[in-house]
């Protein structure tokens, strides 16, 4: 008869801490909580009006007059806050519709502020769903020119800061961009008025749900001399490192789940709140996958937005605000 020896047994025993979901829950390293979301929102002209994305399912582009609901349906969740976008009614090649003091998401900011004192609120701040060639900055000689474009954002960001924004975020990636809303908002006594700049901001194909959303896809060419090229992760440390001394309040990496290395790397080096954004596409993938039932979608969905807090963020901009918010309340 075979016998086996006997082994000892393991005086070191890792599962001990996995045995039951009270352990688990006890000794877990990242938790993930609604307070770290910010839910972005997309704004329309008209009245009553709540228009699916049919690329972003479970999305919508709402007027302004349906906003103050929305946002009391969130915050009841307890998400951080709205990131707003508009869709103007006209477009121009200078996006003024992005820093009409009656704009779109200027109204928007507006409504919310009358409806709750608050509200955490931010707003985007770029010209490309504003214009009518879809780059985020003024066309000369064919390209964007960066110069050229930088009086009219912090012309943008002083309006949705009058209208009683909290918090104004630069997405446009042009050189100087911080420093020149910074100075703009402190010359129309608008000082306290926080600053989130999109400091790496990646020229990725992960935002085609969004161009839909919003209508911001490029006439011509594409994004890639001002956004940052997918191969760079030191590039990133340097654009976050110029807008702090400029003086953003907060910056972000965008997108989320392709680059949580980003992430990891700049958390070290960051002074400031660090954000990701969690992008359309990767909510329409996950949506798309769950349809399909090749995946249990709140369970992916909570490791994703794990995954990205355990980068070491501070702040998740994320389309699935809502349903993470309602999922962990269950939990």
């Amino acid at each position: 008869m075979l016998r086996v020896a006997a082994e000892p047994e393991p005086a070191v025993r890792p599962r001990r801490l996995r045995r039951t979901r009270a352990v688990r829950d006890a000794v877990r390293e990242t938790r993930v909580d609604p307070r770290d979301f910010i839910y972005p929102i997309f704004v329309r002209p008209g009245r009553g009006i709540r228009e699916p994305i049919a690329s972003m399912p479970g999305q919508a582009r709402l007027t302004v007059d349906l906003l103050p609901a929305e946002a009391e349906a969130v915050t009841a969740l307890g998400v951080a806050g709205l990131l707003l976008f508009g869709l103007p009614e006209s477009k121009d090649p200078y996006g003024s519709g992005a820093y009409d003091e009656d704009g779109i998401v200027q109204r928007a900011v507006r409504a919310l502020r009358a409806a709750d004192r608050d509200l955490l609120i931010m707003a985007d701040v770029c010209l490309c769903e504003y214009t009518s060639h879809g780059h985020c900055g003024v066309i000369r000689d064919g390209g964007v020119d960066n110069d050229a474009t930088l009086p009219l954002l912090a012309r943008a960001a002083v309006s949705l800061a009058a209208a009683g924004a909290d918090v104004v975020a630069p997405s446009a990636m042009m050189d100087g961009q911080v420093a020149a809303i910074r100075a703009a908002l402190s010359e129309a006594a608008l000082a306290e008025t926080a600053v989130m700049a999109y400091s790496a901001k990646y020229a990725s194909a992960f935002y085609g749900p969004f161009r839909e959303a919003a209508g911001s896809s490029p006439q011509f060419g594409d994004r890639r001399t001002y956004q940052m090229d997918p191969g760079n992760a030191r590039e990133a440390e340097r654009e976050i490192a110029l807008d702090v001394s400029e003086g953003a309040d907060l910056v972000m990496v965008k997108p989320a789940l392709a680059y949580l290395d980003v992430l990891q790397r700049v958390r070290p080096h960051v002074p400031v709140p660090l954000a990701a954004y969690n992008v359309s596409g990767e909510y329409a993938m996950v949506k798309a996958a769950a349809r399909e039932g090749w995946l249990e979608e709140e369970r992916a969905v909570l490791e994703i937005l794990t995954a990205i807090k355990r980068a070491g963020v501070d702040l998740i901009l994320t389309y699935h605000a809502k349903e993470a918010a309602a999922w962990l309340a269950q939990r």
